[in-house]
């Protein structure tokens, strides 16, 4: 994720990650996985990336995309969000998109689409 990150010439997101990804370092921090130490450097890792990102706003047009993204793909709400935003980045930007994420079903949702993922599929 790193070298492709330091290869592209913009990193887009939806505005939502911002809550899933403070989430889930909270959720590492309070089950211990995490140090105190760890989650504040994570957490501040996180902020500084959150300036460099192409931030794909929630509204009505992505929402609307992303219900019909999950009924076909039967996915979860946010994860459909996720999706939505991917395709949207992709038909503004003219350069390829690469859709990343650590879920085997977002991933083949996201390939059905005709995205090309960060990371290869499972069989």
């Amino acid at each position: 994720m790193h070298e492709r990150w330091s290869q592209a010439s913009a990193v887009a997101t939806s505005l939502v990650t911002l809550v899933e990804a403070r989430a889930a370092l909270a959720r590492r921090r309070h089950r211990s996985d995490l140090s105190p130490a760890q989650y504040r450097r994570g957490v501040q890792q996180f902020t500084d990336d959150w300036e460099r990102l192409v931030r794909i706003e929630v509204n009505e047009r992505l929402v609307t995309r992303a219900a019909d993204l999950a009924d076909a793909h039967r996915l979860r709400g946010y994860d459909a969000i996720h999706l939505a935003s991917a395709v949207l980045a992709a038909e503004r930007f003219t350069e390829e998109t690469i859709f990343g994420s650590w879920d085997d079903a977002l991933d083949a949702a996201a390939a059905r689409e005709g995205l090309h993922l960060l990371r290869p599929r499972r069989r």
